[in-house]
C-alpha cells in the first residue's frame, strides 16, 4: 500500500547531530517530502550553520531541496555557540568546503511563512536548533499557526538537567523566549529532549557500522561523531556521544520506536538560575493543560539500525 510522504520544512543548526538528522530525512524521499532547510545561528553562527545544511544536501545528493538562511542571533539575549563540542566549523569531522548547492536569497522566517500559508494545513515543522526562525515566523504572521500540522523538536530536559546549565538544554537556552512563543503556539508539539536523546548513544560499534557502509555519506557520519563524541564521552562518562536531532526524522518515519505522554511543559525566561528550563510536569501536579507529547523512550537499537539502513542508500 503506498503513502503520500509527508510535507515537512526542517529548522536547523548544523552541528553533527544536525547534520546526521539532515542525511537521514533526505534519505526518505518515499516518506518525507522536505520542502526546504531553514538555518538558524545556534552551535555556530548563521554563517556556518546555512553552509553546513547546504554540504549535507549536496552530500546526499539532494539538489532539489532548497535552503534558506534565517536569524543570526536569538531574539533578546546575545548568542551562545558550541564550538566546544561541534568544532569551528559546527560539523567538524566532514569535508568542509563551500558547496556548490545554492543558499536561496529569500529570508528562512519568509520561506516558512510562504509556504505554510499557501499549504493546507499538512506541513510538519521539524525544529533542531534555538526556536528563533520559527517563532519569529510566527510572530510575523500569526495565521500561520492554524496551518501547521504539528511541530516535531529538539529541546529540553526534565529528569537529569540540562546539558548547558544544570536546569537547560542547548536549544532552549539559546533562545527561551523564542521557546515560549512556539510552546505556547497551540499547535501539536511532539518534544525530544535530553531524557530520551540521551539513550540514543553513538557507540563505536555503531558509529564503525556507518564507516562500513562503504560509501561517502557513511564515512563521513562516522568521521563527525568520532569527532562530536569526544566531548560527551569524557563529560558523561559514556561509550559514545548522544545522537540527538536524528530523534525527530526516526520518530517521523518510525514513530513505534518512540515511546510519550502527554504533559504540560512551559519555558522559564525570568530566572536567571534556571533561564531556559523546560518544566516538565510529568505527573500532571500543577493542573495545567497537556500542550506537548514528551517523548521519554526509545528503541535505540531500532533507531541506529533506521540510520544505517537509510545512509545505506546515499552516495
Amino acid at each position: 500500500m503506498t503513502h503520500e510522504p509527508r510535507p515537512i520544512i526542517i529548522d536547523c543548526d548544523p552541528g553533527q547531530d544536525d547534520a546526521v538528522n539532515l542525511l537521514l530525512a533526505l534519505s526518505s524521499p518515499e516518506d518525507l517530502e522536505v520542502l526546504g532547510l531553514t538555518a538558524v545561528a545556534g552551535n555556530v553562527g548563521l554563517e556556518k550553520t546555512q553552509r553546513n545544511a547546504r554540504l549535507m544536501c549536496e552530500l546526499a545528493g539532494r539538489g532539489d531541496v532548497p535552503v534558506f538562511a534565517g536569524c543570526e542571533r536569538p531574539f533578546l539575549r546575545p548568542l551562545v555557540t558550541a564550538e566546544y563540542v561541534h568544532g569551528r566549523e559546527g560539523i567538524d569531522g566532514a569535508d568542509i568546503h563551500e558547496p556548490t548547492h545554492p543558499l536561496e536569497d529569500a529570508h528562512a522566517i519568509d520561506f516558512i511563512v510562504d509556504t505554510l500559508m499557501a499549504g493546507d494545513g499538512n506541513i510538519t515543522l521539524v525544529p533542531t536548533g534555538p526556536l528563533t526562525n520559527v517563532a519569529a515566523a510566527i510572530v510575523k504572521e500569526p495565521k500561520i499557526v492554524s496551518r501547521i500540522a504539528e511541530i516535531v523538536l529538539m529541546g529540553g530536559a526534565s529528569r537529569e538537567g540540562g546539558n548547558v546549565t544544570p536546569s537547560a538544554e542547548f536549544n532552549i537556552y539559546v533562545d527561551p523566549h523564542a521557546a515560549k512563543i512556539v510552546f505556547g503556539c497551540g499547535r501539536p508539539l511532539i518534544v525530544h529532549g535530553l531524557d530520551v536523546t540521551h539513550q540514543v548513544i553513538a557507540t563505536p560499534d555503531r558509529v564503525t557500522a556507518f564507516a562500513e557502509i562503504g560509501n561517502a555519506a557513511g564515512r563521513t557520519v562516522a568521521q563527525m561523531l568520532n569527532f562530536s563524541s569526544r566531548y560527551d564521552v569524557e563529560k558523561y562518562g559514556t561509550s559514545g556521544g548522544p545522537l540527538h536531532d536524528p530523534c525527530t526524522a526516526a520518530y517521523l518515519l518510525k514513530p513505534d520506536l518512540f515511546r510519550g505522554k502527554r504533559v504540560n511543559i512551559e519555558i522559564e525566561t525570568a530566572s536567571e538560575l534556571t533561564l531556559g528550563e523546560t518544566s516538565v510536569d510529568f505527573w500532571g501536579v500543577s493542573g495545567r493543560e497537556p500542550n506537548a507529547l514528551w517523548i521519554y523512550e526509545v528503541d535505540a537499537d531500532g533507531v541506529f539500525a533506521l540510520l544505517t539502513e537509510r545512509l545505506s542508500r546515499l552516495p
